[in-house]
């Protein structure tokens, strides 16, 4: 190749050369700087591969955990419903076996209306009933709901009729039709009551 010369003196030999180079060192770089974007992406497909498995365990404790909750609270509920279903049933049992010298006495007292005339000792002899009876059931927890002379209270009484009464009675109950139970706090039955108008 034959030299060139510019009025700037410069070697345009010199000057092709300096190009190659550059070029070849800008190849270089090139292939350095794709290598490094490939070992790059390597690594963050690593690093993602790595998050996705710790995810996916992550994932599989969860699982296993919610599933061993859920059997948990499956058992607790089936054996909170038989325990309850225990203690009613004893409850009953409970109050059966109170009752049972009360149906004794009433064997009893039909044997004697069978047996004798005098109306004055069976009917003393059901009073006696009656009272182990209310007894009886006031150990339970039973109680009688007071109305006769009370305002009229929807939480207790149930108004069945209403009668002309005094100014004194208007608005107070003047009979009961039918009784009225609580057992401890809870209304079992509500009072039928006849308030006066």
């Amino acid at each position: 190749m034959k030299k060139k010369q510019y009025s700037e003196g410069v070697d345009m030999q010199d000057v092709a050369g300096e190009n190659d180079a550059q070029d070849m060192n800008a190849g270089q770089t090139a292939q350095t700087d794709e290598s490094d974007i490939v070992s790059e992406d390597n690594d963050n497909a690593d690093a993602k591969a790595s998050d996705v498995a710790g995810g996916d365990k992550l994932a599989l404790e969860w699982k296993e955990k919610y599933i061993r909750l859920s059997a948990e609270f499956d058992n607790y509920r089936k054996r909170t419903l038989k325990e309850k279903m225990e203690i009613a049933a004893a409850g009953g049992e409970d109050v059966i076996k109170a009752m049972l010298p009360v149906l004794d006495d009433i064997d009893r007292a039909l044997d004697a209306m069978n047996k004798t005339e005098d109306i004055e000792s069976v009917r003393s002899g059901i009073s006696l009933i009656a009272q182990k009876l209310g007894d009886m059931l006031k150990s339970k927890g039973l109680a009688e709901i007071e109305a006769i002379g009370k305002d009229l209270d929807t939480d207790f009484h149930e108004a069945v009729a209403k009668f002309k009464a005094e100014p004194e009675k208007q608005g107070k109950i003047i009979d009961v039709a039918q009784k009225g139970y609580q057992l401890k706090d809870k209304v079992i039955r509500h009072a039928k009551v006849v308030v006066g108008e």
